[in-house]
């Protein structure tokens, strides 16, 4: 079988009655203005012919491809949004995204993909967290290829231009409180050992409120991952005055709390109260609602995106912190109000 006759920048030139040079700067995003009629010839010519760009060739001419890399642990949940809303904003700025998943914070996943990347020349790096740590990370990624953490704190400049983060820590802190304020009297945390990073945050914020508003409330923090949620419930009702606050890990998370005291026939939210994070589907559908903190993943996004083009450029981060805090919005719903 012959491999069909790849179609030349030649041949769409002589299609559409344009120079070389014409049809060069339209497929290749040059900088000198076309009229909308060129660009529309030279687009229907190489539609016609079936013309494609040799992007890696076009990129190493040039020292530009146009592609940004992103690693994230999944795409599904947040993650998955995540990724559309940077996929739009590289979009809308001229870019192409390469979406890659560790498969769940797994470094040698993420070491390799990084590596994929960087041997595609992309323009740019965005990575969430990263499992594999700094050393390794500083090991790879030593090209001068820029890197934006999302959710990635305290990474050195040697390694990242920078990071967007969400207010986790925040979130967590005044979950205490509207749990406090709704008279509990013990709240408790229920975390995933597995999110490292992540779940870092929401700690540190989960003890700066009961530092800050839970005088005299009791508090436990366990992990997610094997815990017999109803056998636990049950515990918490016997060990503590009621009512108890939850602080859920995220949606997830507290979709199995909120399901485990529905079979054992706790009163939410008498007796229980709960919240999550990331104000998903599942917390707006659950029944009751499950009160949570909404993500501004447009916001994220956008930021993330800017701080590259801001290093592609040269430029400052007109006065920007190295690391940008996102807050997160409260939605609360029938778990934690009557």
């Amino acid at each position: 079988m012959t491999k069909p006759k790849q179609v030349t920048i030649v041949e769409v030139a002589e299609a559409a009655g344009v120079s070389i040079a014409t049809v060069s700067n339209v497929l290749n995003r040059g900088g000198i203005r076309s009229s909308k009629e060129t660009i529309r010839k030279v687009e229907l010519a190489a539609e016609q012919l079936g013309y494609r760009r040799n992007t890696m060739a076009a990129g190493l001419s040039r020292n530009k491809t146009f592609e940004i890399g992103l690693i994230i642990p999944a795409l599904t949940s947040y993650y998955g949004t995540l990724a559309e809303h940077l996929q739009i904003e590289a979009h809308n700025a001229g870019y192409h995204l390469s979406v890659f998943s560790s498969g769940g914070f797994d470094p040698e996943i993420e070491r390799r993909h990084l590596e994929v990347l960087l041997q595609r020349r992309v323009d740019g790096l965005i990575c969430h967290g990263l499992a594999m740590g700094f050393e390794t990370t500083r090991s790879i990624v030593n090209s001068g290829t820029p890197l934006v953490m999302i959710n990635g704190w305290n990474w050195p400049a040697d390694i990242a231009t920078g990071a967007v983060n969400l207010g986790f820590a925040g979130a967590c802190r005044d979950s205490v409180k509207v749990l406090a304020e709704r008279g509990c009297e013990a709240i408790c945390y229920i975390g995933s050992k597995r999110a490292k990073v992540i779940d870092e945050q929401r700690l540190l914020g989960f003890h700066a409120g009961m530092t800050q508003f839970g005088s005299g409330i009791k508090h436990e923090i366990v992990d997610a991952m094997g815990l017999d949620v109803e056998s636990y419930l049950n515990g918490l009702m016997q060990r503590h005055a009621q009512p108890i606050g939850i602080v859920a890990f995220d949606d997830h998370v507290a979709l199995r709390v909120l399901s485990a005291a529905n079979k054992l026939h706790i009163d939410i939210p008498n007796r229980l109260k709960l919240i999550g994070i990331n104000n998903e589907y599942i917390a707006k559908e659950s029944y009751p609602g499950i009160s949570s903190w909404d993500i501004p993943y447009q916001d994220q996004a956008l930021m993330a995106i800017s701080k590259l083009l801001h290093k592609f450029a040269d430029k400052a981060d007109s006065g920007e912190d190295r690391e940008i805090e996102v807050p997160l919005t409260f939605i609360e719903r029938q778990t934690t109000k009557f």
